[in-house]
C-alpha cells in the first residue's frame, strides 16, 4: 500500500510546489487577491462576533425576568398584602420583593442626586411597588402574567423590566442572520475572484496543457496544480481575515475599555477562539478550491472534443 501511495503523494507534492512558485512568482497580484478576499471575509466574520456578543449580553440580562407592580397611592396595607399573596401562589413567580413608598424615595434620594428637590416636596409622590422575579423566558407566559396582574384591584401599572432585552434579542437574531447572508454573498465574491485568476492562469499555459492532453494527461492531472493554487490563495486570503478582525478587535477594545470603566461593566469583544479559527481558513481555503475547480472544468469541457 506504501509504493500504491508513493504516486499519489509525489503529483500532489509535485503540484503543491507548482502552485506555491506561481503564487510567488507575481507577489504583488498575489498580495491583493489575498488582500480582497480578507477584507470580504472579514466583514461577516467581524460582524458576526459582535452580533453574538451582544447577544449573549441580552441573553444574560434576560435570565430573570422581572416583573414591576405599581400600586395606586391610595393602596390600604391589607390591599397590599392581598397582591402579595397572589403573587407568592402563582405558578409563574419564583419570588417576590415588596419596596414601600418610603425606601424608594430614599433610594431615588440617594440614586439621582435630587435630595434637595425631593426634600421641597409636601408630600411623597411614589407608590408602594412589588418586584416580582419571573420562572422562565416564554414570552406567552410573560404577556398573560402581565395581563392578568393588571386586572388586579389597586394595580395602577405593570411593567416587565427585561422586555427590552427580548426585544434586542430578537433584532439580534436577525442581524446575525443578515450577517449570515453577508458571508454567502461575499463568499460567492471569493469564488468568482479566484474563478478569474484561474482563467488568467489557465490562458497563460493553454500550449502546456493542450500538449499534456495530447499525450494523455488525465482531467485530474490538469486540474491538481490549480486547485492547489485556489486552495493556497484562499487559504492566504483566510489568514488576512483572521489578520483584520483580530486587529479591529484590538482597537475596539481599547475604545471599550474607557466607556466599561464607566459603567463599571466588564464588557469586551472576544475574539475568535481556536476552532472558529480552523473553520474561518478551512471555509476560505475550499472556497479558493471550489472557484478553482469550477474555472478548470469549464475550460476542460470547453476544449474535450463533442
Amino acid at each position: 500500500m506504501a509504493e500504491g501511495m508513493r504516486p499519489w503523494a509525489r503529483q500532489n507534492g509535485g503540484a503543491m510546489r507548482d502552485a506555491t512558485r506561481r503564487l510567488a512568482r507575481s507577489p504583488l497580484a498575489t498580495l491583493l487577491n489575498v488582500v480582497v478576499i480578507g477584507v470580504a471575509l472579514s466583514l461577516p466574520v467581524g460582524l458576526y462576533l459582535g452580533l453574538t456578543e451582544l447577544q449573549g449580553m441580552a441573553r444574560q440580562l434576560s435570565s430573570d425576568p422581572q416583573l414591576s407592580l405599581f400600586l395606586d397611592r391610595d393602596a390600604a396595607s391589607d390591599q397590599a398584602h392581598e397582591i402579595e399573596q397572589r403573587l407568592k401562589r402563582h405558578p409563574l413567580v419564583a419570588s417576590v420583593r415588596f419596596i414601600t413608598k418610603e425606601r424608594a424615595l430614599e433610594d431615588l434620594k440617594r440614586g439621582a442626586g435630587l435630595a434637595e428637590v425631593l426634600d421641597s416636596l409636601k408630600e411623597n409622590p411614589l407608590p408602594d411597588a412589588f418586584v416580582a422575579t419571573v420562572k422562565g423566558n416564554s414570552a406567552e407566559a410573560l404577556e398573560v402574567l402581565h395581563e392578568e396582574a393588571l386586572a388586579w384591584p389597586k394595580v395602577a401599572h405593570a411593567q416587565l423590566d427585561s422586555e427590552w432585552a427580548r426585544k434586542l434579542d430578537a433584532v439580534l437574531r436577525i442581524g446575525r442572520t443578515l450577517a449570515l447572508l453577508l458571508g454567502v454573498l461575499l463568499g460567492a465574491g471569493l469564488v468568482a475572484v479566484t474563478f478569474n485568476t484561474i482563467r488568467l492562469q489557465i490562458l497563460t499555459r493553454r500550449d502546456e496543457i493542450e500538449v499534456a492532453k495530447l499525450i494523455g494527461a488525465t482531467n485530474a492531472f490538469v486540474r491538481r496544480p490549480f486547485l492547489y493554487f485556489g486552495g493556497l490563495q484562499g487559504f492566504a486570503g483566510g489568514l488576512m481575515a483572521w489578520a483584520v478582525v483580530a486587529g479591529a478587535l484590538w482597537f475596539l477594545n481599547r475604545e471599550l475599555a474607557g466607556l466599561s470603566a464607566l459603567y463599571a461593566s466588564g464588557f469586551r469583544l472576544r475574539p475568535l477562539s481556536g476552532q472558529d479559527a480552523l473553520l474561518l481558513l478551512g471555509i476560505a481555503a475550499a472556497l479558493g478550491w471550489l472557484g478553482a475547480w469550477l474555472s478548470v472544468s469549464r475550460y476542460l469541457w470547453q476544449v474535450e472534443p463533442r
